[in-house]
């Protein structure tokens, strides 16, 4: 950014500032200059333009020759989304105004967390933050919260024991007769007169007893996502009979008799999909992708295509999925299961040594797979070279002896593989190798040991095949000129860039910002930090550098992974954007004509809920981590600075990457002045500085269930 343009928006955050306290104030250009400094011809022509812009954003109104009022929120009030932080501070976010309102737990006026409120906003504190107050909920982000029935003589009561949640739920008398101390239920507000402090909830669900119960439902009702099917989606599963009819089988491709093979995590349940390989000659041979044929079943209008519309995504929490179709229909009818015949929908090609496609075909088939193997007993393959698995390898823990044809298979499309991978490098993909993070669980589903997952070279074989098949149909789909759901992904923010290269430049890795060599830079730091204490932290905030992947009509390509086309066809069980993809190809295939009227709105609709099911992911990852530290509370570890806040520093252990905070007044030997622009606190007397990046010692004080956190301490 230019010394300019940087003088302009310093000039510009000033302005808003000042407009931001003429509540029912009007105010004129000699008054806004006087206030913030500016006194010469220059300056006055700059803040013109400036209240200019504002007009045209409708920021501000002007009300007579020269005199102005703030627009939005000249009344006193504003709209916007309440977020209740685990302090029991509310802070209303509104779109009409430069900074968030803060609200104390006094001021809530039954606003929830997530509601969308009204609130009255007072002046700036001294901490250049708006103050308010909520005067009506609009509505409500959701309407049954999950909880412990808790029981007295004379009246009972359901606690969230959720630190965002300031009020227990009433329970009256002739209720609470049929719930027991300690039970888990789902509660919703039944009313909450004005002058009670909290409301009067009624009972719809109980989940018996149980923390692990308790935890999961929270969380999924946190984000309003389903937990069970109702009964008559359940039922109209069941009645899809399984057998495949002969009718059926000559419309299709036959390719049962072809090697097949699926792999996939070892605890998955559903395989969507499977690969077949046939060598034709030394230079060629026919690779296909088969997909669970989800669309055969799951029928336009029917039950469980509603269900499956409404959920759009499976959800996968650390302990349990919450499947997106019934499970008769995801691991059972329409799951690629070793040695079951399978409807399936294929993309078929015909590939040379180096991956590029010489013959492609797309359409429905039938299948099945000669064996299923985990990512684990593939890479012994790849490694070995052998078809014979020792028990120490497998899933059950036997010797597995594979197919010659197998074995041969998977060494082969490893290697087109890697072909392919490195092109997608070479032309702009940036290549994420993030460990996943995942927990050995007891026969409680609690957690005993924290592992990392690294993706090695079966991982990505299956990644190459599916991003090839997922890109072949977009280009095949892009031709036809037809309306189509394609998965796309912008370019990243310049600022956010800015912010990243500035990070690693202290981190001690250099970044460099120009079209040209951005992608190769930006794989070129993730090669560098791979393996080192720093590589999860420099991940994370690349990610955070990019913009969000969603489904849209609209095609922009995807930036990274370097495609013109793109699109999610491998994944119908779990996604429901696939089975629009599959029905939309099917439909250009058979030269047929569907309603594509409401597709992009289904489209928005998919990335909201695939939005909040990672959160839901996430949460649960989290609170798995605060188990795991229960029982840690006084240790010592080695930590990373992750983030630095007002408040205080995020630390990362190095050993198991749980995550917490160090409180800003427990920073050691000095008083601490959070430096923002730098991501640091620096110590006023000594100059020592905490900033993010830096290795650290820290011992655990508290690990907090309820409020789902962990608070550490560095040591001197």
């Amino acid at each position: 950014m230019s010394k300019k343009k940087k003088e302009i928006k310093g000039l510009e955050r000033k302005v808003k500032q000042f407009i931001g306290n003429q509540f029912n104030k009007e105010f004129n250009f000699k008054q806004l200059a006087y206030s913030i400094g500016v006194n010469d011809t220059k300056g006055r022509d700059d803040i013109v333009g400036i209240i200019n812009k504002l007009l045209k954003e409708e920021k501000v109104m002007k009300v007579g020759r020269g005199r102005f009022v703030a627009q939005k929120i000249r009344q006193n009030r504003a709209e916007g989304v309440l977020e209740i932080t685990s302090t029991g501070r509310g802070y209303v976010v509104c779109e009409e105004m430069e900074a968030d309102v803060l609200v104390e737990q006094r001021n809530l006026n039954k606003g929830f967390h997530g509601d969308r409120v009204t609130v009255a906003v007072g002046r700036m504190n001294n901490k250049n933050k708006y103050e308010g107050r909520v005067v009506e909920v609009i509505e409500r982000k959701k309407e049954v919260f999950v909880g412990v029935f808790q029981k007295n003589k004379d009246y009972a009561f359901v606690n969230t024991r959720n630190a965002r949640m300031y009020t227990d739920f009433f329970i009256d008398k002739e209720e609470m007769r049929n719930y027991k101390e300690g039970e888990k239920v789902a509660v919703k507000i039944k009313r909450w007169e004005s002058s009670k402090n909290s409301p009067e909830g009624e009972i719809i669900k109980s989940f018996g007893f149980g923390d692990d119960l308790l935890d999961a439902y929270s969380i999924l009702y946190e984000y309003g996502l389903s937990t069970e099917f109702d009964d008559k989606v359940e039922e109209e599963a069941v009645k899809i009979k399984p057998t495949i009819k002969k009718e059926e089988v000559k419309k299709r491709r036959d390719m049962r008799h072809e090697t097949t093979f699926t792999i996939d995590p070892e605890d998955a349940k559903d395989f969507d999909d499977a690969i077949s390989f046939k060598k034709i000659n030394k230079n060629r041979q026919e690779v296909g992708i088969h997909i669970a044929d989800v669309s055969h079943y799951v029928k336009p209008g029917s039950k469980i295509d509603e269900e499956a519309q409404n959920r759009a995504t499976s959800v996968y929490l650390v302990d349990r999925v919450i499947p997106m179709l019934p499970e008769t229909l995801s691991n059972n009818l329409c799951s690629l299961r070793p040695d079951e015949e399978k409807l399936t929908f294929s993309a078929v090609f015909i590939l040379d040594n180096n991956g590029d496609v010489k013959e492609e075909w797309f359409g429905k088939t039938v299948t099945k797979s000669d064996c299923r193997l985990s990512y684990d007993e593939a890479q012994y393959i790849i490694e070995n070279k052998e078809s014979t698995i020792p028990s120490e390898s497998t899933i059950l823990k036997k010797v597995k002896k594979v197919k010659k044809e197998i074995t041969e298979g998977i060494i082969e499309l490893n290697e087109i593989a890697k072909t392919i991978r490195k092109k997608r490098i070479s032309n702009g993909a940036i290549i994420f190798d993030k460990s996943e993070i995942k927990f050995e669980l007891n026969e409680k589903n609690q957690p005993k040991k924290v592992l990392f997952k690294s993706t090695k070279n079966a991982n990505k074989l299956i990644e190459e095949l599916m991003l090839l098949a997922n890109r072949r149909v977009a280009e095949r789909m892009k031709k036809s000129n037809e309306k189509f759901v394609y998965r796309v992904h912008d370019q990243p923010n310049q600022e956010k860039l800015e912010n990243l290269q500035t990070i690693v430049k202290r981190l001690g890795y250099n970044l460099k910002l120009t079209k040209k060599e951005l992608n190769s830079s930006l794989n070129s730091l993730l090669k560098s930090a791979f393996g080192k204490n720093e590589q999860n932290l420099i991940d994370t905030l690349m990610i955070r550098s990019m913009s969000k992947a969603e489904y849209t009509t609209k095609n922009i390509g995807h930036y990274g992974l370097s495609f013109d086309n793109y699109t999610h066809f491998t994944s119908p069980i779990r996604r429901y954007p696939d089975v629009m993809v599959h029905r939309l190809i099917q439909a250009e295939l058979e030269r047929k004509k569907i309603k594509t009227e409401d597709t992009e709105n289904q489209c928005k609709h998919s990335t909201h809920m695939e939005i909040l099911a990672t959160k839901a992911e996430r949460d649960s990852i989290k609170l798995m981590q605060i188990k795991y530290m229960l029982d840690k509370e006084g240790k010592t570890f080695e930590a990373v600075i992750s983030g630095v806040v007002a408040r205080g520093v995020f630390v990362e252990v190095v050993e198991n990457k749980c995550e917490g905070l160090v409180k800003a007044k427990d920073l050691p030997g000095d008083f601490y002045v959070h430096d923002q622009k730098n991501h640091r606190f620096v110590g006023e007397r000594t100059g020592k500085k905490y900033q993010l990046g830096d290795k650290t010692r820290v011992v655990l004080i508290k690990a907090d269930q309820i409020k789902k956190r962990l608070d550490f301490q560095i040591l001197t």
